[in-house]
């Protein structure tokens, strides 16, 4: 097969010339592919039928963009990217789109090799409707492991493992590494679930009322089987989910204001959680990735933790506990320094004064 651009005729490009310096390969962590919408739905009509592919064309044509900006407003309709993908540039463009392109060009980007994160999946992962959610990620991920089997030895594409409970993670996981042969895997890091009380109140409300499972601390399900899995197949957890419609994210008109952040957002939620909830302490061999955040709220995150656990850890938080107030002592510095603080209250010398609470938790 003849090179699709004669290397020959092209310029030497810098990233080619800094890894030409290297003694270490350059490993892509994080590129990203442009699914073939026709393609995706022959995969999508072959995995799960026409009915699904009528659903899912059902739902690209609602959403934001089938309702009137007013309605939008009232709906609370968080606003989706717009002119997110190349398009002047079409060489770009099409390189995304196309593994052997994308190879034959990955000697200029200075890459040996590259771990390929689906687009698509950014979308499908999110899905509230679970049928609908389970047969788009496993059209997904047989469509990956097909278009991308003839370069598996320069890349590799990550599955798309949705996470709506335990289950259906495992068996999404199982699929792609033992069926289909994935050696990367993207779990959904949160998902959106109805407030109960709502949902038992008013079901025709529940999705207008919603908090975010971060799968490590307050989850309704546990996660520890899935993180055993892992384990098992060897798989690192990697994280690509955002945090768009969540908290101040929810601009009904400016894509930017959602976006900005989103990664990283998702990123700190998910990884305070897997630390929190004690899940790096039960799995130590298991590797985590957080991705397209930077490393800012990492940074962050590290000196939060440093912070409190320095004041609440086991050794520390007998400090705070409210029965070791001297309430005597700290009558008698009412007395002395209380001044109007006093007024109407009993007096401090009253057993009274020393029955009210020190703090608000007390």
């Amino acid at each position: 097969m003849p090179a699709i651009l004669d290397s020959k005729s092209r310029r030497a490009t810098r990233s080619a010339a800094i890894r030409a310096k290297l003694k270490h390969p350059v490993i892509d962590g994080d590129g990203h592919a442009l699914e073939f919408g026709p393609v995706y739905f022959d995969f999508l009509k072959q995995v799960a039928g026409p009915r699904i592919v009528e659903r899912f064309i059902e739902k690209l044509n609602g959403g934001w963009y089938g309702f009137s900006p007013e309605e939008r407003v009232r709906k609370r309709i968080t606003r989706p990217s717009a002119w997110t993908i190349p398009a002047k540039n079409t060489l770009d463009r099409a390189t995304a789109t196309l593994p052997r392109l994308f190879r034959e060009r990955m000697d200029d980007f200075g890459l040996d090799f590259s771990v390929v994160y689906s687009t698509l999946a950014l979308f499908l992962i999110r899905e509230t409707d679970d049928e609908l959610r389970r047969a788009s990620c496993r059209a997904l991920n047989t469509m990956l492991a097909d278009v991308f089997r003839e370069q598996a030895d320069r890349m590799t594409p990550a599955a798309c493992i949705p996470s709506g409970t335990p289950q259906e993670a495992i068996e999404e996981l199982e699929h792609a590494v033992k069926r289909l042969g994935l050696k990367a895997a993207m779990v959904q890091s949160n998902v959106r679930r109805p407030i109960p009380e709502v949902a038992e109140r008013a079901p025709e409300l529940a999705r207008f009322a919603t908090w975010m499972d971060t799968l490590c601390i307050d989850s309704p399900y546990d996660y520890d089987p899935l993180w055993a899995k892992c384990v098992e197949l060897k798989v690192a957890v990697t994280s690509h989910s955002g945090a768009t419609g969540y908290g101040s994210r929810v601009s009904t008109t400016h894509y930017i204001h959602n976006h900005v952040g989103s990664f990283a957002a998702a990123g700190e939620a998910f990884a305070k959680a897997l630390i929190l909830g004690g899940v790096t302490q039960r799995f130590p061999t298991l590797n985590f990735a957080f991705l397209e955040g930077g490393i800012a709220w990492a940074a962050e995150l590290y000196a939060g933790l440093v912070g409190h656990c320095g004041k609440r850890n086991p050794a520390s938080i007998d400090l705070y506990d409210p029965r070791h107030v001297d309430r005597e002592l700290l009558a008698d510095l009412f007395v002395r320094y209380g001044g109007g603080m006093l007024k109407g209250r009993p007096d401090p010398n009253d057993p009274a004064f020393l029955r009210l609470p020190c703090s608000w938790n007390d």
